[in-house]
């Protein structure tokens, strides 16, 4: 049996002292901590919470990321909820549905 999922990683970044210190400011104030905040932040981009698939489109803008290719990931996301309203299927299922479409065509 596997245990992949059930070992815990670190998630290491950098980021300037001021904004490090805000950030701890921040969150004593709204009684959270670290690890907490990040996590959920990670689990909300990873399943794809619409508030933060927002903030990550304004990212990409901010950053330059191609608008051919943020054009090809938003309607990606517009095909994924139309099979979900459809189909009722799990984000799983419709990851596995594109991995084979992916598969079968190099070019999505």
């Amino acid at each position: 049996m596997s245990d992949y999922g059930a070992n815990k990683k670190q998630v290491c970044f950098e980021s300037l002292a001021k904004t490090h210190a805000d950030l701890k400011i921040r969150l004593h104030a709204d009684d959270l901590k670290i690890k907490d905040f990040f996590n959920e932040v990670i689990l909300a981009y990873v399943n794809r919470d619409e508030n933060i698939v927002k903030f990550v489109d304004k990212l990409k803008e901010k950053k330059r990321i191609s608008k051919a290719l943020r054009n090809k990931t938003s309607q990606s996301r517009r095909a994924q909820k139309k099979i979900v309203d459809q189909f009722g299927l799990s984000p799983d299922e419709i990851e596995n549905i594109f991995d084979i479409l992916e598969k079968e065509n190099s070019n999505l």
